[in-house]
């Protein structure tokens, strides 16, 4: 009989039907089997690790190939730099050791070949012993390219040098008997003169650079009173006589002066500069040239 739409078909009650021979062999198999195994589903192990031993022993041997040296090296710039202070010291007589450096790598090659290839020297308190008018040099920068030494260590020359000296107000004022400063405007320097009966004025002139290492002053001008003739006798006395510097290394040449808030500023340059080596004890009235130590 043909099925309605909407309706379905039931088995009256008490009778069971049991699935045919066919149907059974055709249902299908909703379960696992016993023998079904899981390691589709286990992760995947990850590659094996390669062993950077080898690379960092070969990394730690390069660096040392590195270091050593460098090293070795820096050990020989700082001998070089501590004779050079010492012989300095002792042929200049400051009272303490100066700064050395030693520049360019490596400083052994430099060593071998007998010429240091840059230096740079500073100093301070430079003496100026057995002069009438001695000027002490309150700091010395030097600047030196191709430092050679002779063979018995007495002497040591520069292809060329440039230096810078700063002289102090007190020192110019010891060396002039006046109490010097700064004076209005560039290069100029002011000093106080004390008259009879406690009255002071104030005197300007200029500064310059003249040849053989010598500061020379122009013609003053007089400011806040009048000078009386013996006064003016002898500040010209004074300023017409230049000062020498005689603590500066034979072969540097006075470039120019300027003036500074506490004291002067002297600029040096030259070729084939000479140190040389003494006992210590300097006679700066008869020598030019500064003493130094083999390098």
């Amino acid at each position: 009989m043909p099925q309605s739409p909407g309706f379905t078909v039931c088995t009256p009650p008490g009778r069971h039907t049991h699935p045919s021979e066919g149907e059974l062999m055709h249902q299908p198999d909703h379960g696992y089997e016993d023998d079904v195994t899981y390691a589709s589903f286990e992760p995947i192990p990850p590659p094996p690790r390669r062993r950077r031993r080898p690379a960092f022993v070969a990394g730690a041997a390069l660096a040392a190939l590195v270091l050593i040296p460098l090293a070795v090296d820096r050990a020989a710039a700082a001998h070089a730099e501590s004779r050079t202070a010492t012989a300095f010291q002792q042929g200049m007589g400051t009272p303490e050791r100066p700064q050395v450096h030693v520049h360019g790598l490596p400083v052994l090659t430099q060593l071998a070949s007998g010429t240091l290839r840059h230096v740079e020297i500073t100093a301070h308190d430079l003496p100026a012993d057995g002069s009438d008018r001695p000027l002490p040099v309150t700091r010395l920068d030097l600047d030196l390219r191709g430092l050679t030494k002779s063979d018995d260590d007495t002497e040591a020359r520069a292809r060329s040098a440039r230096a810078t000296a700063f002289l102090s107000y007190p020192d110019l004022s010891n060396a002039l008997g006046l109490e010097v400063s700064q004076g209005a405007g560039p290069g100029r320097i002011s000093a106080k003169v004390q008259l009879p009966f406690g009255d002071e004025i104030t005197v300007t002139t200029t500064v310059s650079a003249a040849s053989g290492n010598r500061i020379t002053f122009g013609k003053f001008t007089v400011a806040g009173g009048a000078l009386p003739s013996a006064g003016e006798t002898l500040l010209n006395k004074i300023f017409d006589r230049p000062i020498r510097l005689r603590n500066i290394p034979d072969g540097l040449h006075l470039r120019s002066v300027t003036t500074t808030a506490t004291g002067l500023s002297t600029h040096f340059s030259g070729k084939s500069v000479t140190f040389r080596a003494d006992d210590g004890s300097q006679s700066n009235s008869t020598q030019d040239s500064a003493s130094y130590g083999s390098a």
